[in-house]
C-alpha cells in the first residue's frame, strides 16, 4: 500500500471529491483525520473506512477558522506526532456566484470566492506546513478547476478564485520544498457526479438553454475520450501524488482535464 501508515488531514471530507480521496487514501493504508463544516457526513464517512478496516476520525472544523484549524492539527500531532498529508477539497456555495455576467455582478458577490477559496486553502497550508517542517517531508494538495486556465462564461469569480489557488501552489513550493516538502494541485473538470456540478448546472440552465443530459453530453464532448473523468480517477490520482511515488513532483497543479484543457 502506497500510503501505509501515513498522516493525512482532509478538509472537506464529506463532499464528493473529498469522500472519494479519504477512501482511496485509505484503501492505501492511510490514518485518516477528516473533517468538515458539519460533522455528520464525515462522522458517517470515517465510520465506513473503520468498518472496512481502515483508520478514521472525525471532526467538525471550519477551514475558514485559523484557531479551529490550528487546534485540530495540533490533536492530529498529539495523537501522532506528526502529519504526512494535507489535502484541502473545501468547497463555497455557489448561489449568487455562479450564473450571473460579470458585468451583473456585484463586487461583493464577485469577491466572495476568491476569498473564501484562497483563505481556506491558506490556512490549511499554512498551519500543515509549519508542523511538517519539523519532519522535513510532508505533501500539501488541493484542488482547482478548468476556469483557472480557461476563459468561461457566468462563473463570477470562480475562475479568479482557481487561478489563486494554483498561484499559491506554486509560490508554495517554492518557499517549502527546502524543507521536504511538496505542494501539488489537481485540476480535475466537470464531474456530473458530484452535487456541485449539478448545481452549477441549474444555475445556468435557463442561459444556456440544454437540459442536463445536453449538459453532460457539452462536458463529455470537451475530452480527447468523448467521456469526463470519474470520481476514482481522481481518488487515484490523488493518493499515488501524495505518495513518496511522486516524489519529484512539486510545484505544480495537475491537469485531469482530460484533454479539455491543453497544456
Amino acid at each position: 500500500m502506497i500510503l501505509n501508515d501515513k498522516v493525512a488531514v482532509i478538509y472537506g471530507a464529506g463532499g464528493a471529491i473529498g469522500s472519494a480521496v479519504a477512501r482511496a487514501f485509505a484503501d492505501e493504508g492511510a490514518r485518516l483525520f477528516l473533517t468538515g463544516r458539519t460533522k455528520a457526513p464525515v462522522k458517517a464517512l470515517a465510520d465506513d473506512i473503520v468498518a472496512a478496516g481502515g483508520f478514521a476520525e472525525a471532526a467538525q472544523v471550519d477551514a475558514h477558522d485559523e484557531r479551529a484549524v490550528d487546534d485540530h492539527l495540533q490533536s492530529v500531532v498529539d495523537k501522532t506526532g506528526r502529519v504526512d498529508i494535507s489535502f484541502n477539497a473545501v468547497g463555497n456555495p455557489c448561489a449568487d456566484v455562479i450564473g450571473v455576467a460579470l458585468i451583473d455582478m456585484d463586487l461583493e458577490n464577485f469577491s466572495r470566492p476568491v476569498t473564501a477559496y484562497a483563505t481556506s486553502y491558506f490556512l490549511t497550508a499554512r498551519l500543515a506546513a509549519r508542523r511538517m517542517i519539523a519532519n522535513k517531508s510532508g505533501v500539501i494538495m488541493t484542488l482547482s478547476a478548468l476556469p483557472a486556465r480557461a476563459g468561461t462564461r457566468l462563473n463570477g469569480g470562480y475562475g479568479a478564485a482557481q487561478a489563486a489557488k494554483e498561484a499559491l501552489t506554486r509560490d508554495l513550493s517554492a518557499e517549502l520544498a527546502p524543507h521536504g516538502i511538496r505542494v501539488v494541485g489537481l485540476r480535475p473538470h466537470g464531474i456530473p457526479e458530484t452535487g456541485t456540478m449539478r448545481e452549477i448546472y441549474d444555475l445556468k440552465a435557463e442561459q444556456m438553454g440544454l437540459s442536463w443530459e445536453q449538459f453532460q453530453a457539452y462536458l463529455a464532448g470537451m475530452t480527447h475520450p468523448r467521456r469526463v473523468m470519474r470520481l476514482d480517477e481522481v481518488a487515484n490520482m490523488a493518493a499515488f501524488i501524495a505518495s513518496d511515488k511522486a516524489s519529484g513532483m512539486t510545484g505544480t497543479t495537475v491537469n485531469l482535464t482530460m484533454g479539455s484543457l491543453d497544456d
